[in-house]
């Protein structure tokens, strides 16, 4: 097995660890980053294209491979701008998926949120949910929206309201029992690894929410 794979968000939390872990897997021959800014990494597996992402539907020339994951978000405090948020949000998934219709790309795993509702009054889950369904409306036929809680890691950029909650959340983590073990905040490697795992087997849930994730990285 030799195949090609398109990272969107490799600079990231998630992607960078996406892309390491793809670098080092046998099966992957290719790795196509899509994105505004270098990843910083040589290696003779990446093809790197440096793009306007919010232009990504002009790639499709190039966005050519047998499976795609994408890792893209932002914030609040990084794009306080709603306008530009829900572009970033909601638009760079769905232009992937689009693309991936158009050049019969049959795998696309994709990084959302705990929450995700396109009912939800808050507008972060909001975008996350009306970004979920679009992408679905594809039907592309292995699609897997991942829905993790509270991301567990150390990102470059200072996130201090998010660092003090995830403090809160690791004490709290053990009080979540039963249906509530979904809450209990995630590592960035058991979400990567779950993703390639999602990739490389059969599994019929399109939606997969965080405490299904965790069992899915260590299968």
């Amino acid at each position: 097995m030799s195949k090609t794979a398109i990272i969107l968000g490799a600079t990231g939390l998630t992607g960078s660890i996406l892309l390491k872990m793809l670098i080092a897997d046998i099966r992957y021959h290719k790795i196509k980053l899509f994105s505004r800014k270098s990843c910083g990494i040589t290696h003779p597996k990446i093809e790197e294209h440096l793009i306007d992402m919010l232009q990504l539907r002009d790639q499709a020339e190039k966005f050519t491979a047998d499976e795609v994951f994408c890792c893209i978000g932002t914030t609040n405090a990084k794009t306080p701008n709603k306008e530009l948020y829900h572009q970033i949000d909601y638009g760079i998934p769905v232009s992937a998926a689009r693309l991936c219709k158009t050049n019969t790309i049959n795998t696309l795993i994709i990084v959302s949120a705990l929450g995700a509702n396109p009912e939800s009054r808050i507008f972060y889950n909001r975008t996350k949910g009306e970004m979920e369904k679009a992408v679905l409306e594809f039907d592309i036929s292995k699609t897997h929206i991942l829905q993790p809680s509270l991301i567990a890691g150390k990102r470059n950029e200072k996130r201090f309201g998010e660092y003090f909650f995830k403090i809160v959340m690791k004490i709290m983590n053990p009080l979540f029992l039963g249906p509530l073990k979904k809450y209990r905040s995630i590592h960035p490697e058991t979400i990567v690894s779950a993703m390639i795992w999602l990739a490389n087997h059969e599994f019929n849930e399109q939606k997969i929410v965080s405490d299904k994730i965790k069992a899915l990285a260590i299968s």
